[in-house]
């Protein structure tokens, strides 16, 4: 719904004070003209840009016109904690129909932007750019570049079919590495080895994206720009989980500032911008033309471009796609038997000196031995495919270490408080944490003012975690000692360790989380608490706004699998949440004589990659036939079972699920089985047998993501064929 209330000017200015109104709807309206499903600020994808003058003080009405309340953070600004936009624990929510004010100074200047930090709204559209002019500004060219990722389908159901492990995105991608693929690409000792860890079929981006988007168009263009011109472009990532390979057709890009922050200029050919990173990077104009600045997605799917210039199209070389079996073989040697990543001889893994795209991907380097990236420092290394990360005057690839400060950034005198933080989580159920927790699951980090804080990283995942901290600036010791670079967002890559410190000097909560949505909604993420805080007047009641930041990580996903075949149905639907799941089982044939059975369990996972999985519940079958006993030798109650059941679920190597049971009448069970065995990119195999000598064995092809042809051989059911129905 529109706001009722009549519509200010977007931008006026009052002496020092720049003013702005934003309004959000649940209609967006693309670069086309076209309206579309989606959430937007003044009514386009990406929102207005916002551009202010350092030392002015911003002014900012946002007005809600939609039926859901909202909120926005200004990502990057130093500003009064009550101002940083997190609903019920900075901020209040602004609910519908209302407006929120926002009013502080502008004591930094470089590039930001702001975005929705309620449930998924970010990934719906609601984000823009927020640059911040110095007082002196030095007269130059400059153009923003706001990168973001587009999905048609609802963001909602996104995160819910993350969660229930669905790989219909990787489908869509063309990235299921199958057995038919390992078995054509000699790679089936590759396969059988990642399974044996237990690990899913690799994938660099969770989600699958229709489209990516410069400035709201898949191709954005600059044409005021001539032969000769530097161009300053403010870049931002406002993606709600894709990283960004950046490429330029004219030439060298030389970065300036990262996350605001001026750096010393240094020249690179070309650069990956983590989600929520901001970077400003000057291109020069060669010729006469159209030169394309190429954003691709780090997972090679799509790209998206800004032309700088006018004139015949200059386009930039593109990447080429990933060999998912080569990267599946370097993910091999790093896991370990229990999850967990394991340091390799040489490997002395910090701040990005090893560039883990061109060591797990040889493509990233035309597969010529001689056109190495130098962006990494010679060191020893295992003797793998794409290892070889020596200085020959190759590709210059951006890295932190690269990054120096213009001046000293070194921290006031003071007490030093250590931390460490090991980045946790697996892709078996999409649970993201810290230190195996949630930020439900882990009380907030006390800190006082006049603290300086360090903080320890060590991803033990293999994905990247873009790092981000509210309201401060912290520093990335990196080897440039007094002149280490400063950040808000810090891209870490697996089986990296990275420290930051940051000088504790406001108060109030501030929220520290991984930027990728999917994992900051899942649970990855702390809050830093000052000590004696004064109130913050938008949350008057903090015990009970807290609940509602904790209620983020403790949602329950619905999930279904419902088989309509004709020899009967078999299917489940369960409710689950990071922890605890609550699940209902059914295998119904035509007959009596072809059985009933159901299967009410309510349990919970264990251990950091929650192999175990413990539950009770209540187990009816019936069905008439000759009386059996089990595999050991007690008379089954199988063909008329009313039992309370108790049990533990192990998952095996191979992903194979060991489940062992009791049931209220004193009948133990074992069952091994696993569903979905990708044969190929489409065709699923699913096998299981139990102590009962009951057993069943099928073939699933799926069409859609919620459509599959399906047929199995069930020993009570029988063969049968038909559909199967997955939500």
């Amino acid at each position: 719904m529109e706001s009722k209330e009549p519509r200010q000017p977007f931008y006026t200015k009052i002496g020092k004070h720049e003013i702005y109104h934003l309004y959000i709807t649940d209609t967006l309206v693309n670069y086309t003209g076209r309206s579309r499903p989606g959430m937007a600020i003044n009514g386009s994808i990406p929102a207005p840009a916002l551009k202010f003058t350092e030392g002015d003080t911003a002014e900012i009405y946002v007005h809600n016109g939609m039926m859901m309340e909202t909120s926005i953070h200004w990502h990057g600004l130093v500003l009064p904690n009550r101002y940083d936009g997190v609903s019920y624990l900075t901020t209040a929510p602004i609910k519908p129909g209302e407006t929120h004010f926002y009013k502080f100074p502008l004591v930094q200047h470089g590039t930001y932007w702001y975005h929705s930090h309620t449930m998924t709204q970010q990934q719906s559209g609601m984000y823009g750019a927020f640059v911040i002019h110095p007082d002196k500004k030095t007269p130059q060219k400059e153009y923003t570049l706001l990168l973001s990722d587009w999905t048609d389908e609802n963001p909602e159901q996104v995160e819910r079919s993350l969660h229930n492990q669905t790989d219909w995105y990787a489908i869509r991608k063309g990235s299921t590495p199958n057995y038919a693929e390992a078995i054509a690409h000699d790679h089936f000792k590759t396969k059988l080895t990642n399974e044996w860890k237990r690990m899913v079929a690799m994938d660099v981006s969770d989600v699958y994206y229709d489209r990516f988007f410069s400035n709201g168009r898949m191709t954005d263009r600059a044409p005021q720009f001539k032969k000769g011109d530097k161009v300053r472009l403010h870049i931002i990532n406002g993606s709600s989980s894709t990283y960004f390979w950046l490429k330029y057709a004219g030439g060298k890009i030389t970065v300036v500032a990262n996350d605001g922050e001026d750096v010393q200029p240094v020249q690179v050919d070309r650069m990956i911008i983590a989600v929520a990173e901001t970077y400003d990077v000057i291109v020069t104009i060669p010729k006469d033309g159209s030169y394309e600045f190429l954003a691709t997605a780090e997972d090679r799917t799509k790209s998206t471009s800004l032309l700088l210039g006018n004139g015949p199209e200059v386009k930039a070389k593109p990447l080429p796609r990933l060999r998912y079996f080569e990267g599946m073989k370097m993910m091999n040697g790093m896991m370990g038997m229990d999850g967990n990543m394991k340091q390799m001889d040489g490997m002395a893994m910090a701040n990005q000196v090893m560039d883990m795209n061109t060591v797990m991907y040889p493509e990233m380097n035309g597969d010529n031995p001689m056109k190495k990236d130098i962006s990494a420092p010679d060191q020893k290394m295992a003797d793998m495919p794409g290892m070889d990360m020596g200085n020959n005057g190759g590709i210059v690839t951006l890295n932190y270490g690269m990054l120096k400060a213009i001046k000293p950034t070194n921290l006031p005198a003071g007490p030093v408080k250590l931390l460490h933080f090991n980045l946790t989580g697996n892709m078996n159920r999409y649970v993201w944490t810290i230190n195996n927790k949630t930020v439900s699951e882990s009380d907030k980090i006390l800190i006082k003012k006049g603290e300086n804080v360090r903080i320890i990283l060590y991803n033990n995942t293999m994905m990247r975690h873009p790092m981000h901290l509210h309201g401060h600036y912290f520093r990335v010791l990196n080897g440039q000692g007094d002149y280490s670079p400063l950040k808000n967002t810090l891209d870490i890559m697996p089986m990296e360790t990275d420290t930051i410190e940051f000088a504790a000097t406001a108060s109030g909560d501030w929220f520290f989380h991984c930027h990728i949505l999917y994992h900051m909604m899942s649970g990855m993420g702390r809050i830093f608490s000052y000590e004696n805080s004064p109130p913050n007047p938008e949350i008057p009641d903090p015990a009970n706004s807290i609940k509602k930041v904790y209620a983020d990580d403790r949602r329950f996903f619905p999930m279904a699998k419902i088989g309509l075949e004709s020899n009967g149905s078999d299917g489940n639907i369960s409710f689950a949440n990071t922890r605890w799941k609550f699940q209902e089982l059914w295998h119904l044939g035509l007959n009596d004589t072809k059985g009933y059975e159901s299967e009410t369990m309510f349990g919970r996972y264990f251990g950091q990659m929650q192999w175990l999985y413990a539950y009770a519940g209540f187990d009816y079958h019936y069905k008439v036939g000759v009386p059996e006993t089990n595999l050991f030798g007690q008379a089954s109650d199988k063909n008329n079972r009313h039992a309370v059941i108790a049990g533990l679920a192990y998952t095996l190597p191979m992903l194979f699920v060991a489940d062992a049971r009791i049931d209220g009448n004193g009948k133990l069970r074992f069952q091994l089985g696993r569903e979905d065995i990708p044969l190929t990119s489409r065709l699923r195999f699913t096998i299981m047998g139990n102590t009962d000598k009951e057993y069943t064995a099928g073939l699933r092809y799926i069409i859609t993501k919620y459509f599959s042809v399906s047929s199995h051989y069930d020993s009570d059911m029988g063969l049968g064929g038909g559909l199967t129905l997955t939500y």
